[in-house]
């Protein structure tokens, strides 16, 4: 009996994972390229605390598909270039979309 019923969980489990497939979020094909975009995201965000120039606190990091998005607040437009600067020179980054806003 225990066996007939391990036999029908992974056949289940089985079935669900090839209807899902490997798709982890919108927009990605597989779950290796989330985990790109994941080393991508920690990448940046570690550039942001090292360099002084940037609030790492007040800039978010996006990454979908080797694109990194910035969105959150600058001091200064020369902090906002900083961070744009630092995100297009890591490793794996196809381009970034800077929607960081300066405040008055």
């Amino acid at each position: 009996m225990n066996v007939k019923r391990t036999f029908v969980i992974a056949a289940i489990a089985a079935a669900t994972a090839a209807a899902t497939g490997c798709s982890v979020i919108r927009g990605q094909e597989t779950a290796g390229g989330y985990v790109d975009d994941a080393a991508i995201t920690t990448s940046v965000k570690s550039k942001f605390v090292e360099d002084k120039t940037v609030d790492a606190g007040a800039i978010k990091v996006e990454t979908l598909n080797g694109t990194v998005q910035l969105s959150g607040f600058a001091k200064t437009s020369q902090e906002r270039a900083a961070a744009e600067k630092l995100a297009r020179d890591t490793k794996g980054v196809k381009s970034v979309q800077n929607n960081v806003t300066v405040r008055p």
